[in-house]
């Protein structure tokens, strides 16, 4: 775990790229941020969270670093090891982790509930929209003791993604006052995360429907060898794609309003 600290004093504010070594993008971007640091207004923590992972160009080592962050990893995981590291440099502070998907090219943010940083940051942000996961934190960095928004900048091993990420880090560091000038605020949906959508064994796999757009009950919106599946109900899908997960196609969602 690489931790770099930009200003004087204790940080209560940091960015965290790479929890998974496949998606490259945070790295990217925080070492971009750091081959010219900025003077900054208050101190700010950049973490490479998971680097041997990173250079391997894999998810991970031994275990989802994204779901180490509860007991049930074992503890000579490699992961289980950082979880506990990553947790001490965090605690009680504000946090960005930067992560990239396969699908959805534009960024949007995910948060475990919506509170007080929440509201103020996240219209501060350019995401397409807020996925709010409730009680579903499952191990996820968002059991940290520390105030904690995602954004999944956009494709995997994509230009793009870095330079979302690279942006997102900007406006982040701007909206905590880490960096100095005015933030821009918008409008964001947000989607309330429901259940997962089961995914079953096939050597070929297709999705019909797009991210955060309504599927209709009787549409079709995925198929594994041939097999179609149709929407029981309607609901709005979010992190659907045909191969970013092994089990799931992704979750459905239903629309929540907006910040």
């Amino acid at each position: 775990m690489r931790v770099e600290q930009l200003g004087t004093g204790e940080p209560e504010i940091a960015v965290i790229g790479s929890v998974h070594g496949d998606e490259p993008c945070g790295a990217r971007a925080i070492e971009r941020f750091l081959s010219d640091p900025p003077s900054v207004e208050r101190p700010v923590k950049l973490i490479v969270a998971n680097e041997e992972a990173l250079e391997r160009d894999v998810r991970y080592i031994d275990a989802d670093l994204n779901r180490a962050f509860d007991a049930s990893v074992p503890e000579d995981a490699h992961e289980r090891a950082l979880s506990k590291r990553l947790t001490d440099e965090i605690r009680g502070c504000r946090v960005l982790s930067l992560h990239s998907t396969q699908s959805h090219a534009d960024p949007f943010a995910i948060s475990a509930g919506i509170d007080g940083f929440v509201r103020d940051v996240v219209p501060k942000l350019s995401v397409v929209a807020l996925v709010d996961t409730g009680e579903q934190v499952e191990g996820r960095l968002f059991a940290a003791q520390a105030d904690i928004i995602e954004v999944e900048a956009g494709h995997q091993h994509t230009d793009a993604a870095a330079e979302n990420a690279y942006g997102l880090l900007r406006e982040f560091l701007t909206a905590t006052g880490v960096l100095p000038g005015d933030s821009i605020s918008r409008s964001v949906p947000v989607f309330e995360l429901g259940d997962r959508i089961p995914k079953p064994p096939a050597s070929e796999y297709r999705v019909y429907a797009s991210n955060f757009e309504r599927v209709a009950a009787g549409e079709r919106f995925a198929a594994a060898d041939g097999e179609t599946f149709v929407a029981d109900e309607p609901f709005y899908p979010v992190l659907l794609s045909a191969y970013g997960y092994a089990d799931v196609f992704g979750y459905r969602s239903q629309p929540a309003g907006e910040l």
